[in-house]
């Protein structure tokens, strides 16, 4: 039975944020929506994008409102997306303020702001605690981690050094078995950490830049350091760099972002 298309257009761009470079940090599609679709339509989007993640926009009065799709589910968070959201709401929606505040279903309230060149996202600080380390993480990782830490979706794996880091060769199968994604970090030969991120449980087997999860990594550094402005690189095939600082209870975390494409969706 053919599906029913009522040829609606929704503009679509697919920006790469965490970089100034085309084909390098982490592409996100972003949709502006008049209103919002129903659940099946937004999953169906964000699985025939097949980007790690799609972002869809509508206005309000206070700004925007967001939503976060993987080819497979809806995210409670996304910190790459987010950050192409806002450079398209800045550079082709018009937006006249420095600052556009954007209302997530699940975690409040974010702020990005236009700052010395860079994208500054104000997101909710996630502190590790000590997580019971899941059988066969070591094969699935392919190299045991010094320490395994946690939050309630997220498992933070440390390493000794930036190398160990680049050259893990990660089993996504076993991987896919956990319910929660996992950052591997270690400190850096260039910057102040490291990191990469696996979550093929979400259909994202390797994400090339994941803004989210340095909501659990600036707290964690920052402590281990003993620093607040950190500068982070996450060290996968197209790479990514992130400048960020502690703030408590919130994190700020800044990039710049690329248009790599612009168009149209009818459905």
């Amino acid at each position: 039975m053919p599906v029913r298309r009522n040829n609606t257009k929704i503009p679509l761009y697919q920006v790469d944020a965490f970089t100034s470079e085309v084909f390098k940090g982490n592409p996100a599609a972003v949709c502006i929506l008049d209103e919002w679709l129903d659940d099946v339509g937004l999953q169906s989007i964000a699985a025939e994008n097949n980007l790690s993640e799609t972002a869809f926009l509508v206005k309000s009065d206070e700004g925007f409102e967001i939503r976060w799709f993987t080819p497979l589910v809806e995210v409670p968070l996304c910190g790459h997306a987010t950050l192409a959201s806002a450079f398209v709401i800045f550079n082709h929606l018009n937006w006249p303020e420095a600052s556009v505040r954007i209302q997530t279903r699940q975690r409040g309230l974010l702020t990005v702001t236009q700052k010395e060149g860079l994208l500054e996202m104000d997101f909710p600080a996630m502190m590790p605690s000590t997580h019971e380390i899941p059988d066969g993480l070591d094969n699935a990782l392919g190299h045991p981690p010094l320490e395994v830490l946690g939050t309630e979706r997220q498992l933070l794996t440390v390493f000794a050094d930036e190398r160990t880091v680049r050259e893990l060769k990660p089993d996504f199968g076993l991987l896919a078995r956990y319910e929660f994604g996992t950052i591997v970090t270690a400190p850096g030969s260039q910057c102040d950490f490291v990191s990469r991120y696996f979550a093929p449980n979400v259909g994202i087997p390797e994400d090339p830049v994941t803004g989210s999860a340095h909501c659990v990594l600036v707290p964690y550094w920052s402590q281990r350091l003993g620093k607040k402005q950190l500068h982070a690189r996450q060290v996968s095939k197209r790479g990514g760099e992130l400048f960020c600082e502690d703030c408590g209870e919130r994190v700020s975390i800044a990039g710049r972002a690329v248009l790599y494409l612009e168009g149209t969706i009818v459905v």
